[in-house]
């Protein structure tokens, strides 16, 4: 068995914060707008999905995840699907940021 590979087709797909101390409020409820319900049909909003207080991330109908300093919180820009990614991952991956 082996791990499929996967990755954007354009570094341009997806609207990131990077997780820390000085996360603007205006910047959070942008990403809050832009994360959606994948089961909904009407796929709308999924109001408070990054929440600062508390540091957690939550992703619509699975959980949460928590999320630490140095982490990007990203949201794809089609589907509204959020997606976290580690500091370490950020650093030492392929990923793509401003």
């Amino acid at each position: 068995m082996a791990l499929l590979t996967g990755g954007t087709s354009a570094t341009s797909s997806l609207g990131a914060l990077l997780w820390g101390p000085a996360i603007a409020v205006a910047n959070t409820a942008l990403f809050n707008v832009a994360v959606k319900d994948d089961i909904n049909p009407a796929h709308p909003s999924w109001p408070g999905a990054l929440n600062p207080t508390s540091g957690l991330l939550m992703i619509p109908n699975r959980g949460r995840l928590k999320i630490l300093p140095g982490d990007y919180v990203m949201v794809d820009a089609t589907t509204g699907w959020p997606i976290l990614v580690s500091a370490r991952a950020i650093a030492s991956g392929p990923w793509a940021h401003s």
